[in-house]
C-alpha cells in the first residue's frame, strides 16, 4: 500500500463501490415500494369489491369472489369471528383472525319470509326502529398488513388490505383481501442477483483501468525519479531530469526541477570560483607577510613594517569582506530600524579624510530621506561606491541624495573613464576588476561592487551603473521608503 497506484486504485474502487451498493440499495428499495404499492392497490381493490357486496345485503353463500387463488378473501365480524372465506382458503396469518371455518350465522341479505310477522302484531309493517335499507362501505384508507395464505395446499405471501363494511342489518364487518407478494420478491430477487454478480466485476474493472491509468500517468514521475538519483550519485549537475511531452502538472514537475538544477548548478559554480578566487586573494599578502617576517628574522635591520602593517590591514579587510559575503549569502537580513540617508551620507564623507580627492555632496536641506535597513551595511555600501569613486576619478566626485518616487536615490558620480556598456552588469560580479593595469593594492579584490549591490538587494533596492554627466561613471543606488 505505499505505492501511489496501489493506493489511487484501492481509493477509487471504494467509492465505486460505495456509490454502487448506494444506488444499489435505493433502486432495490423503490422497486420494492413499487411492486408493493401496486399490491397494495390489488388488494384494496378486491375488499372493496366484496365489502360493496357485503354492504348491499348479498348473502354470505352468494358473494362473488373473484381470483380466489390471487386474492384470498376472510370477513370476521365484530366479534372477531370468520364469517366468510375463500372457498380454497386453507390458512392465513396476518389477518385480524386466522381462523378459516366460517361461524354459521344467518345470512347477512336474508329478508324475512312473509309469515314471520312482527311480535307487535301489526300488518308486517317494520316498526319506527328498522335498520336502513343499504348498508355502507369505510372511506378511510384500508389498512395493510404482510401474512401468509395456504390456499390449496400452497403457501404463498400476501399483502392484505382490511375495509370495514356495515350491513342492512348494522352489523360492522371487516374484509380481509389479500394480493399476493410473490411478483415483488422474484423481482427484487432478480435485481438483487444481478447486483451481486456485476458487482464485484464492475470493482475488478474499475482497480484494473484505475492502476493502468495511473501507471501511465506516473511513468514519468519514475523516470525523473531516477535520473535524480543519477545525478545524486554522480554529483554532476549539468545533467537534467527528462520531461514529458505533456502539458500536465507531471511537465510542470519536470521543468521546475530542470530549473531548480539550472540555479543550483549556478550557485555550486559560483561558490566553487568565489573559493579559488578568495584562495588566490588571500595567497598573495601573505606570502608577501610571511617573506617580510622571514628577512625580518635573519635581518631585523631590514624589517618593512609599514609593508607588513598593508598587507596585515589588507588581509584584515578582505576576511571582513569575505565573511559579510558568507552572511549574505546565507539569507542574513538585514536589522530593523530607520536610517535617514541625507545624514549618512554626509556623516561617511565627513569621515574620509585621506581621500585625494574631495567629494562634493549634494543633500537638499531639510528632506525626509527615511529608509529601513541596517545603517553599518548601508554605510558599507556608500563607502565602497564612494572608494571605486576615488580610485577612477580625475578631479571630481560627487554624490548625491533625492527623493525618487516611493524611494530615495543616492548618485554617486565620478569623472573617470566610465564603465564600458557592455561590462556593467559584469563589474557587479565577485573578484572582477575592469582595470588590469592597476596593481591589486591599489585596484582592491574586486569585492566592493558586488557587496554593495547585494547588500541593496537584500533591503528590497537597486544598485545600477550608467555614464554621468561629467563623463565618467554613475552608480545609482535605489531604497523603498517605509511603508
Amino acid at each position: 500500500m505505499r505505492s501511489v497506484r496501489a493506493r489511487a486504485a484501492l481509493g477509487a474502487t471504494l467509492v465505486v463501490a460505495v456509490a454502487l451498493i448506494g444506488a444499489g440499495l435505493a433502486v432495490l428499495l423503490v422497486l420494492r415500494d413499487n411492486l408493493i404499492g401496486q399490491a397494495d392497490l390489488q388488494a384494496e381493490v378486491a375488499a372493496r369489491d366484496v365489502a360493496g357486496q357485503l354492504a348491499t345485503g348479498t348473502a354470505y353463500d352468494d358473494v362473488e369472489l373473484d381470483d380466489e387463488e390471487d386474492h384470498p378473501v376472510q370477513v370476521v365480524d365484530e366479534e372477531g369471528r370468520v364469517v366468510l372465506v375463500s372457498k380454497d382458503l386453507r390458512a392465513v396469518t396476518g389477518t385480524g383472525a386466522t381462523g378459516v371455518a366460517p361461524v354459521p350465522t344467518a345470512s347477512v341479505g336474508a329478508t324475512p319470509s312473509p309469515g314471520d310477522d312482527d311480535d307487535d302484531g301489526d300488518d308486517g309493517q317494520d316498526d319506527d326502529s328498522s335498520s336502513p335499507d343499504s348498508g355502507e362501505v369505510s372511506s378511510d384508507d384500508p389498512e395493510f398488513s404482510d401474512g401468509t395464505a395456504t390456499v390449496d395446499r400452497t403457501t404463498a405471501d400476501y399483502r392484505f388490505a382490511a375495509v370495514e363494511a356495515t350491513t342492512r342489518d348494522g352489523v360492522t364487518l371487516t374484509v380481509y383481501a389479500g394480493a399476493p407478494l410473490a411478483a415483488e420478491q422474484e423481482a427484487v430477487g432478480t435485481v438483487r442477483g444481478a447486483m451481486l454478480t456485476g458487482l464485484p466485476v464492475l470493482l475488478v474493472v474499475v482497480a484494473g483501468v484505475t492502476w493502468l491509468v495511473t501507471r501511465r500517468a506516473l511513468r514519468p514521475v519514475e523516470g525523473i525519479r531516477r535520473e535524480m538519483a543519477a545525478i545524486t550519485a554522480s554529483e554532476d549537475l549539468a545533467r537534467r531530469v527528462p520531461e514529458p511531452d505533456s502539458r500536465d502538472e507531471i511537465a510542470a514537475l519536470a521543468r521546475t526541477t530542470n530549473e531548480t538544477l539550472t540555479v543550483l548548478e549556478a550557485s555550486v559554480e559560483r561558490q566553487r570560483r568565489f573559493v579559488a578566487d578568495a584562495s588566490h586573494e588571500l595567497r598573495s599578502p601573505i606570502a608577501s607577510l610571511r617573506t617580510q617576517l622571514e628577512v625580518a628574522e635573519a635581518h631585523p635591520e631590514l624589517l618593512d613594517l609599514p609593508g607588513a602593517v598593508a598587507d596585515t590591514v589588507r588581509l584584515q579587510v578582505l576576511a571582513a569582506d569575505l565573511l559579510l559575503l558568507a552572511r549574505l549569502d546565507a539569507g542574513e537580513k538585514p536589522g530593523g530600524g530607520t536610517v535617514e540617508l541625507g545624514a549618512l551620507v554626509r556623516e561617511e564623507v565627513s569621515q574620509r579624510t585621506g581621500d585625494r580627492i574631495a567629494v562634493a555632496v549634494e543633500v537638499p536641506e531639510g528632506g525626509a530621506f527615511e529608509v529601513n535597513g541596517s545603517r553599518g551595511q548601508l554605510s558599507r555600501v556608500i563607502g565602497n561606491l564612494l572608494d571605486n569613486a576615488q580610485r577612477h576619478a580625475e578631479g571630481g566626485v560627487a554624490v548625491s541624495v533625492a527623493a525618487d518616487g516611493r524611494g530615495v536615490r543616492v548618485d554617486v558620480r565620478d569623472d573617470g573613464a566610465g564603465v564600458p556598456e557592455n561590462e556593467r552588469e559584469r563589474i557587479f560580479e565577485r573578484f572582477v576588476r575592469l582595470d588590469d593595469a592597476r596593481s591589486r593594492d591599489d585596484g582592491g579584490a574586486g569585492l566592493g561592487l558586488a557587496i554593495a549591490r547585494d547588500v541593496a538587494a537584500r533591503h528590497g533596492g537597486t544598485l545600477t551603473v550608467h555614464r554621468a554627466d561629467e563623463g565618467g561613471a554613475a552608480f545609482r543606488l535605489w531604497l523603498p521608503r517605509p511603508a
